[in-house]
């Protein structure tokens, strides 16, 4: 058994945990003001002074000085609380004060011990303290105790046991009492029957707690219990319910809309290039999606072809580039004639096994060689079940198929600066090329409303001109939109316009937002523009480290102050909405600490930055989401450079 000087902390710490997790509950009746109840508890009892006449007719021939015990307290209980604050407390119970002193050794050098069953009926009259809005309280007040067990308990080795009665104990003591106490409800708010269980400690000095009147013996207390209380409340009236409506979300809507809207813009482009190659499941064919030449066009082929406007009959989103994506294995066919040292390794991955992999790197360098006349020994394969920076992770349940998908690649790494240069993870060397934008960004009227995914079912927008006619927008559920100035001044070449944006809470409640407009038509943009893309492994935001260079020095150094950079994060269709969104605009963020950071050191202070971001949005991706390639290049990160006008 542990001692006394271990077991009362102990207890202690328990029921103070008990009580910091007892709860309130917000009141729909009155609080009761009479109480009734029982309590049990624990006497942690401490002995000190001294004995040795133990009867008129028995003294031990050694004191016995300190000693304690635990010994059982139950009360019935009353309390009267008119307040919240102020009130008082009865207790009328059974109070056991026993315990065992401290073993001594007699003269004959014989052990001797001395245990007594002391024990009262007490009468405990508290003031009682609570604390407003909980249910913690403090007590105080005196103990008037009447004996009703005088019994000890006396051994030594060499006489027999002795059972008795302590002569000269006092048959009525006063003494005092201080505690703490937590009142925890279990009945619901709206029941009228109150019950409350409530853990309680209290401390009984040794003061007025010397149980006989001769000697020093005397006793001290640290209690320790749990009172279940009943009250009888009543149940408020309609009048007394005090109900405050959470208030309402003031929603902020904001318009950001071009000065001049350029319907369309000249760009020179820094195009990335992913250094990989995708394979069509169950094929280890190249892709028909692939451009590929045969020995008499790629002898005439050169990259900067490329750099040329998109051609009459490309159509559709983004074409231009994609055709660029589509002429990698030309792109790196050059390259590497061109740099006659340079070397590459080409590393398959397929989930049927290494073996399947290496056969599609296989492919991809009988290509080069048969086509390019690239000399074999300059082209290393390998085989993989998986890539070496995969997208399906182990454990992962959703969209598998669009995940292996994009698993089964061949891997182009190069330690050759000609054919990959560092501009971040590893990608190629990015390519230049010369495009038109059409309703550029910075054309856009972008409308932004604060917490609309989170707290609207939908939102729309209505556009009226000073004319009175309207054009409706949405219905939305995102925080932000855009919507192309062309689309709102139509044949107009400049107009004024009033802005209702109208929505619905998720609670029903309507809301209701104004903004004016002023749009100004720009048939063409009169600067060119400068675009740079950065491109994000799956479900990462942490590739700025490895761009930091390019964004430094390339990206930063092309910026002229005065200028508006308008940064744009996208990501492919995989995953949750939510955590796409999130994501892109995570990857925006990221790119526009580093260009800051950069600019700043540059003496460049004169600079607007806008930062979007897209998600998931297929109507602002850069590309489609039905091939791998398209969704690895949605993984981005666009940086549109809009020149001083």
């Amino acid at each position: 058994m542990l001692p006394i000087n271990k077991i009362i902390p102990k207890a202690i710490i328990f029921l103070l945990m008990v009580i910091m997790a007892g709860t309130t509950v917000k009141a729909q009746t009155t609080q009761p003001t009479w109480w009734f109840g029982v309590s049990g508890a624990a006497n942690f009892n401490i002995y000190n002074g001294t004995t040795q006449h133990l009867t008129n007719s028995l003294t031990a021939p050694t004191a016995f000085h300190k000693g304690n015990g635990v010994r059982p307290y139950g009360s019935i209980l009353m309390e009267y609380r008119p307040k919240s604050v102020l009130g008082l407390m009865l207790n009328v119970a059974y109070d056991g004060r026993g315990g065992k002193f401290k073993d001594v050794v007699a003269p004959c050098n014989c052990p001797a011990t001395l245990g007594t069953s002391a024990s009262y009926v007490a009468i405990e009259p508290s003031i009682r303290l609570g604390i407003p809005s909980s249910g913690l309280y403090f007590f105080a007040g005196p103990r008037v105790a009447f004996n009703v067990n005088s019994d000890f308990a006396y051994t030594q080795l060499k006489q027999p046991n002795t059972n008795g009665e302590f002569s000269a104990m006092r048959k009525s003591l006063v003494s005092g009492q201080v505690g703490l106490g937590y009142d925890i409800m279990t009945s619901s708010a709206a029941s009228t029957t109150k019950v409350s269980i409530s853990p309680f400690v209290s401390f009984h000095p040794y003061f007025g707690q010397d149980p006989r009147s001769i000697e020093s013996w005397n006793i001290s207390t640290v209690r320790a219990g749990i009172a279940l209380k009943f009250g009888k409340a009543s149940k408020l009236a309609p009048a007394e319910v005090s109900i405050t409506p959470a208030p309402m979300h003031d929603f902020a809507f904001n318009v950001r809309a071009p000065l001049a809207a350029p319907l369309k813009r000249q760009v020179s482009e820094t195009l990335p290039l992913r250094s990989s190659v995708f394979f069509d499941e169950g094929s280890t064919q190249l892709s028909p999606r692939y451009i590929t030449l045969t020995s008499s066009q790629a002898a005439d082929f050169k990259e900067s072809q490329l750099q040329n406007e998109q051609q009459a009959d490309m159509t559709g989103r983004s074409a231009r580039q994609l055709n660029v994506y589509h002429n990698i294995l030309n792109i790196l066919g050059d390259r590497l004639r061109a740099n006659p040292d340079a070397t590459i390794t080409l590393t398959g991955a397929s989930g049927a096994g290494s073996a399947e992999g290496k056969t599609l790197a296989e492919n991809v360098k009988q290509y080069l060689v048969t086509t390019f006349g690239i000399t074999g020994a300059r082209i290393t394969t390998a085989g993989r079940t998986k890539p070496v920076l995969p997208s399906e992770q182990p454990g992962g349940t959703k969209e598998l198929l669009l995940l292996r998908a994009g698993d089964r690649r061949v891997d182009i790494t190069s330690t050759s600066p000609q054919l990959l240069m560092e501009v971040g993870g590893g990608m190629m060397r990015p390519i230049q090329i010369n495009t038109t934008q059409i309703n550029p960004l910075d054309s856009q009227v972008v409308l932004n409303i604060d917490s609309a995914q989170q707290l609207l079912k939908s939102w729309s927008v209505d556009v009226t001109d000073d004319k009175g006619t309207a054009q409706h927008y949405g219905p939305y559920t995102r925080d932000q939109e855009s919507i192309p100035a062309a689309s709102i001044l139509g044949s107009n070449t400049t107009g004024d316009y009033k802005l209702v944006m109208t929505g619905e809470t998720r609670k029903g409640l309507p809301i209701r937002k104004e903004s004016t407009l002023h749009l100004v038509r720009q048939d063409e943009a009169p600067t060119k523009g400068l675009r740079y893309s950065i491109l994000y492994d799956f479900d990462s935001s942490n590739s700025t480290n490895v761009y930091d260079k390019f964004l430094t020095d390339v990206v930063a150094a092309s910026i002229a102050d005065g200028s508006t950079v308008i940064i744009h994060g996208h990501t492919d269709i995989i995953g949750e909405d939510l955590h796409n969104m999130q994501l892109s605009k995570d990857r925006a963020n990221d790119v526009k600490t580093t260009l800051e950071r950069a600019l700043n050191a540059a003496g460049k202070t004169n600079v607007k930055f806008e930062t979007l971001g897209f998600g998931e949005d297929t109507g602002n991706a850069p590309f489609d989401n039905n091939t791998p390639e398209e969704r690895f290049y949605n993984r981005t990160v666009i940086i549109d450079v809009v020149p001083v006008k």
